[in-house]
């Protein structure tokens, strides 16, 4: 089936998981269903917000970081219920976020390896795994965003879908997708405006 015809498949799940039936035979067939946009969101997520954890010594694949997305959601679809696509993408990508700082910070807490001859420079105290004080500030400044505009941001920016996609997903025209993502960069812009 096309990647098209995911955000269908997907809704049909959840308005079973809605419904009174037992929810362990739906979540199943849901995750299959939805695995490859999931694939694609954490492959964003890791390659643009956290490449150190993709380099030694954690050297994180996607793959893994699917496996451990995908066993957080089952989890948290025992209580959740969420109703749209655009609800269960948000769940994805938050326990995404969750995965990826957990590691980081674990890597991060990690004791700095210091070489076995005394006339090398001790390695750095920090991972760089993206948990920098400008790297929180910038994950702050997303979250912050009022929720329409921060949908899109995370749609169409982080998980990299196509704005007609994105669109689908949220139930709005394309032109609304446009306008909420220009707003979220104009916000964002002036938010981090020190930086520049």
């Amino acid at each position: 089936m096309a990647e098209t015809h995911t955000t269908a498949a997907v809704q049909r799940y959840l308005d079973e998981l809605g419904g009174d039936s037992p929810a362990e035979p739906i979540i199943r067939p849901l995750m299959d269903r939805s695995v490859r946009r999931l694939h694609v969101l954490c492959a964003a997520l890791l390659y643009k917000s956290y490449p150190r954890l993709t380099r030694p010594p954690l050297n994180l694949q996607v793959e893994e970081l699917l496996g451990a997305v995908v066993e957080r959601l089952l989890k948290a679809l025992r209580e959740a219920r969420p109703r749209t696509v655009r609800q269960f993408f948000a769940l994805a990508n938050q326990h995404t976020r969750w995965e990826l700082n957990d590691l980081a910070r674990r890597l991060d807490e990690q004791p700095a390896v210091v070489g076995l001859c005394e006339d090398l420079a001790p390695s750095p105290l920090t991972s760089g795994s993206g948990l920098t004080p400008l790297g929180l500030r910038l994950l702050e400044a997303i979250e912050s965003l009022p929720e329409e505009e921060r949908e899109v941001f995370d749609l169409v920016r982080v998980q990299g879908l196509t704005q007609a996609e994105a669109a689908e997903i949220l139930g709005v025209s394309i032109r609304t997708v446009r306008r909420r993502l220009n707003r979220s960069v104009v916000i964002l812009t002036q938010q981090l405006d020190d930086l520049n």
